[in-house]
């Protein structure tokens, strides 16, 4: 069988759909390509991958770049197309017209995700939602969906469940220490204001030990703005990707590194991030890192059932240096909370269990 996954929006080595998607189906057999924005054509760990040109911008990616994608699919020939971004969708249209199956990739919540684009203007935002809802659940109901978060069934009640959980792979590094003196603090993942930048920085202002490192791609504005917020405290701060995309292989390596007292995600109270489970948590457990995240009631069940953390408020500087303090200065529990996220990850909360689903999808549709 012959996969195809079409992206026009994310990075070519995106940790879901090439990490995992991708070389899984590789792994089982299967002849995979991926069409994306990259500098070349190559074929990389099995992976054939059909090289698009990287658009200019925003209207050159929505109008000519899902163009090019379109025909680069229809030369592949395949029996299953996998597509990941709402802007495809009318070139998805096209090929489930030519009697092609078609999968949507739901990774993102795109409707409260517009809905709180500060820089647009409210009226554009309330119609960009309304056209992307359209789009979501109106035209692709034809396809069939995979969709990455639990409450995504609420939109997609017929979607396929594929969740982004980490490969059983990172439960090979060494497993995280916490016998530092200083406190060792780590984020990864995109730094933004919605994604807690603002709070994890705040941290070395009323954490006078405590080192920062942040890892994933941070705007240069943003950057300097952090920079500006940890003042004297500053070289206590790390940003590993300004004005650049950090590869999952890289992120790997600072887990590797070991010794954290603390993964973080102190994200501020948003719609589009209340009830996500992150990537990142689940990536934390795998490696035996402890967690502090915010009190969403999604991520407070997940602590709550796992014993890998501790939730806190994120804007009370109060609880989150109680809870830094605590995995500091109680080296055996920390330790435990490390164990019991890697148990986790092990028995439940793996990609290895997940893929399968995906897999009895495509022999699915592969049989119609």
């Amino acid at each position: 069988m012959k996969i195809v996954h079409i992206t026009t929006v994310h990075q070519p080595f995106d940790n879901r759909i090439f990490h995992k998607e991708c070389t899984s189906m590789v792994e089982l057999g299967y002849d995979v390509v991926l069409i994306a924005c990259h500098d070349e054509n190559e074929t990389f760990q099995g992976v054939k991958i059909r090289a698009l040109p990287k658009p200019g911008g925003r209207l050159a990616r929505l109008f000519k770049t899902t163009s090019q994608a379109y025909k680069l699919a229809l030369e592949e020939k395949a029996d299953i197309y996998h597509f990941h971004d709402p802007e495809f969708i009318p070139f998805a249209m096209m090929l489930a017209r030519r009697g092609k199956n078609v999968i949507y990739d739901v990774h993102e919540d795109y409707l409260s995700s517009v809905k709180q684009k500060s820089y647009l203007p409210g009226l554009v935002r309330n119609m960009l939602a309304y056209v992307v809802a359209f789009l979501e659940t109106k035209i692709t109901g034809s396809f069939a969906r995979v969709l990455a978060e639990k409450y995504y069934k609420q939109r997609f009640p017929d979607g396929v469940q594929v969740l982004n959980y980490p490969k059983r792979n990172l439960l090979s590094l060494a497993i995280n220490k916490v016998e530092r003196d200083d406190v060792h603090l780590i984020y990864t993942g995109n730094i933004t204001r919605d994604r807690g930048a603002y709070q994890h920085v705040n941290i070395l202002n009323y954490c006078h030990d405590a080192q920062l490192n942040l890892i994933g791609y941070c705007r240069e504005e943003l950057a300097n703005q952090l920079y500006v917020l940890a003042g004297d405290n500053k070289d206590r701060l790390q940003i590993h990707g300004i004005g650049r995309y950090i590869p999952f292989e890289e992120i790997i390596s600072c887990y590797a590194e070991g010794n954290w007292t603390a993964g973080l995600a102190l994200f501020p109270l948003t719609p589009h991030y209340v009830n996500k489970e992150l990537t990142k948590i689940f990536e934390y457990m795998s490696v035996g890192i402890p967690i502090i995240c915010s009190d969403f009631p999604a991520w407070k069940e997940l602590m709550e059932k796992t014993g890998a953390g501790i939730c806190v408020n994120a804007d009370s500087e109060k609880e989150v240096k109680a809870a830094i303090d605590y995995l500091h200065q109680n080296r055996e529990q920390a330790k435990k909370m490390g164990e019991n996220g890697r148990r986790s990850v092990d028995e439940y909360y793996n990609w290895e269990n997940e893929v399968k689903k995906l897999e009895a999808l495509y022999i699915k549709l592969g049989r119609k």
